[in-house]
């Protein structure tokens, strides 16, 4: 682990510094597949970076780099945990668990869950990790369950049976319900109904600026920009294209994509 002195009362909260990724298929003769490179990024408290570019040109990769999932080719990632900066690149893996445990949260496109355990004990289980009373835990998790619209006949049931929509609001519930200081969402409302991703949009909106919490999320969807008064961070071709308000990209758009992102708001 490498740290830096104290400083917790500094805005930022993250910083990604000349980060590369590529994937090497050694099943196709080492074959070398390029995701991004020399990306720079930084996170301060109460604010909200958008990612967004075509499909398949890294976003999802990013987070999973910024959350320690992926090694990056090159570059390092730091985040202030503890009052201390760790350079969570290179940290040992205790020190990369307790960081996502107590400071790094993260929303999958994806609900990986232990069968047959019901909905709520999942969404309690940080809870439970952190050593809050079962009772307490399972309380909190429904009230969080709750607010997501997720209806009570299915709190104890194993969300291994529930619709992808469903899924997703038990991964935001779960990835939310120990305030993380810092939040990576990859397309948490993509699988959700029109109404429903309203509701779930509103939510995280006033639960990000009630907390003061930092975030970065992954969308297609402009209207997750106005809710959450973002900056966006537009990717294409393994680079960062364009970053700025929305209002920026409006005035001048970089891509046809952009301008296409922009025009449906």
């Amino acid at each position: 682990m490498t740290t830096t002195r104290a400083e917790p009362k500094s805005a930022v909260r993250l910083v990604a510094t000349g980060l590369a990724k590529s994937f090497t298929l050694h099943t196709q003769g080492g074959v070398r597949i390029p995701v991004f490179e020399s990306l720079d990024m930084q996170l301060e408290s109460g604010s909200c970076v958008v990612l967004t570019g075509p499909s398949g040109i890294g976003k999802s990769s990013l987070l999973r780099t910024l959350y320690a999932n992926y090694l990056p080719t090159a570059g390092v990632v730091r985040l202030l945990h503890d009052g201390q900066w760790v350079e969570l690149t290179h940290a040992l893996p205790r020190i990369v668990l307790d960081i996502r445990r107590r400071t790094l949260g993260f929303v999958s496109q994806f609900l990986r869950v232990i069968p047959r355990v019901p909905a709520d004990e999942t969404v309690a289980a940080p809870l439970l990790e952190d050593g809050v009373p079962r009772e307490q835990a399972l309380a909190h998790a429904r009230s969080m369950l709750e607010r997501l619209n997720l209806p009570e006949r299915l709190w104890r049931v194993p969300p291994a049976t529930f619709s992808g929509g469903e899924q997703q609001r038990v991964a935001l519930a779960r990835a939310l319900v120990l305030d993380p200081a810092l939040l990576l969402l990859d397309e948490p409302l993509a699988a959700l109904d029109a109404t429903r991703r309203r509701a779930v949009r509103r939510f995280l909106a006033e639960r990000l600026e009630a907390f003061g919490r930092p975030s970065i999320l992954v969308t297609h969807d402009v209207r997750d920009v106005i809710a959450l008064e973002a900056t966006v961070v537009a990717l294409d071709s393994g680079r960062v294209i364009q970053r700025g308000s929305l209002d920026e990209l409006r005035r001048s758009p970089a891509s046809d994509f952009i301008a296409e992102f922009v025009g449906a708001a």
